[in-house]
């Protein structure tokens, strides 16, 4: 297999090794990614005489085949001719659902082949941006439709799993794998993630509490309320840009003790496995192909309420994050098993951070260049929950170890707030919410 793989490098423009340099532009969501991966055989294909069909069929193997998660994909042509052929929109957005699960991991693994060829800074940068471009197309999408009430609970349910599931999940396991191990982590990850995070829970409550001391009139308050969530997204733009500067180049090393943990052996045989001008194909190809699931997902989540029985809201905060980042949060807790924690916090928090202080500003701001009056008030419920879900984050990370029942706590967390989103009927407009018995 080694004989076949390096020519194939060659000939698509690869680099027979990886240098300690370029490894280090590898993150914690490219490690977590990796663990569903599986190698490809490109016996069969390397035979084929035919230089550019040879190349075409390695790539799609490589794209297509190289995932564990290869399985999911039939069901991206079965969601786009359930939609053509008018089938049950309800399967249309449970088909969209499980399409995009593959997709999402697929990205991470085209980012992580470019930035072989680009360097760790420029690589950093791309992961940046694809890191959840699912939740950022699914947010767009349902701003273009004016369903701003899904925006705001799909971004925070990505929020509330990733520091709650994923994080509580990957605590618990790994606790109980190492039962007789002291579980450590490095605390600098977890502290820059936690101001990051305590920022953006700032800049939500504030438009809240502006609105109670607003006075008796709502509509008094919501132009100030507006100016006042735009003026702090641009804020937490500021934020997230200096945090990048901060990972990506004067704090580098910070970031890169996480790849101390892994054997030397295994890193000493990555190598690119396509070129670069074929993973920017593929990763454009992906992207188009996640927009169209997404507005899939976005334009039958109210008939898959309605025909399940279960509110938009649980949907959005819980479902969607759910599938939508399974193979992330699946690589988390692997590497949780593997005691690799540094790791995990790193996709957990990074994730959460990302969204919070990227993802949802951003939204906010193309919302105002499309006249669509979205701020960040996201209601006392859903805010209190976001506070309540850092504060009880922060507080298990402080000390720098872990144990199974830490983990537990986050989880049971999240199944309470599951609860409570599952009980509440909200309405998507501006009608007030009220408790289905």
């Amino acid at each position: 297999m080694a004989g076949l793989q390096e020519p194939w490098n060659l000939e698509n423009g690869g680099v027979k090794g990886v240098s300690k340099e370029i490894r280090h532009g590898r993150t914690a969501h490219n490690m977590s990614s990796s663990s569903l991966r599986k190698r490809s055989d490109l016996g069969l294909v390397s035979k084929l005489p035919f230089g550019v069909l040879r190349q075409v069929l390695a790539n799609l193997q490589e794209v297509v085949l190289g995932t564990k998660l290869s399985v999911l994909f039939p069901t991206i042509p079965l969601a786009i001719v359930a939609q053509c052929y008018g089938f049950g929109r309800p399967w249309v957005f449970g088909l969209s659902l499980l399409g995009l699960t593959p997709l999402a991991e697929r990205v991470s693994f085209l980012t992580e082949q470019i930035a072989y060829y680009t360097g760790p800074t420029v690589g950093g940068l791309l992961n940046a941006t694809c890191g959840n471009a699912t939740e950022l197309i699914i947010a767009l999408f349902a701003l273009s439709q004016h369903k701003i009430s899904v925006v705001k609970y799909s971004l925070l349910g990505s929020i509330l799993s990733n520091l709650l599931l994923v994080l509580g999940t990957s605590l618990f396991c790994g606790g109980l794998a190492n039962l007789k191990k002291e579980q450590k982590f490095d605390r600098k990850q977890a502290d820059v993630n936690s101001l990051l995070l305590l920022l953006a829970l700032l800049c939500h409550m504030l438009p809240l509490m502006f609105r109670y001391a607003g006075g008796s009139s709502a509509a008094a308050t919501a132009d100030p309320t507006l100016l006042l969530s735009r003026a702090s997204c641009i804020v937490m733009l500021i934020a997230y840009f200096a945090y990048l500067i901060f990972q990506l180049i004067t704090h580098r090393q910070l970031f890169e003790a996480q790849e101390e943990a892994e054997d030397a052996e295994e890193m000493s045989e990555e190598v690119a496995t396509i070129g670069f001008w074929s993973g920017l194909v593929w990763l454009i190809g992906m992207t188009a192909i996640i927009a169209l699931l997404s507005e899939y997902v976005v334009g039958t989540i109210e008939d898959a309420s309605d025909s399940w029985g279960i509110s938009v809201s649980f949907i959005s905060i819980i479902l969607l994050p759910i599938v939508g980042n399974a193979a992330e949060h699946a690589g988390a807790i692997i590497f949780a098993f593997k005691n690799k924690l540094d790791i995990s916090l790193g996709v957990a928090l990074g994730s959460a951070t990302q969204i919070a202080v990227f993802v949802v500003p951003l939204s906010v701001l193309v919302a105002w260049t499309m006249g669509i009056k979205m701020d960040l008030d996201f209601s006392l419920l859903e805010t209190g929950s976001l506070a309540l879900s850092i504060l009880v984050t922060a507080f298990t990370l402080q000390d720098g170890t872990s144990h199974y029942l830490k983990g537990m706590v986050l989880l049971l967390c999240y199944v309470v707030i599951g609860a409570c989103f599952f009980v509440l009927k909200a309405p998507l407009n501006n009608q007030q919410p009220h408790i289905h018995i």
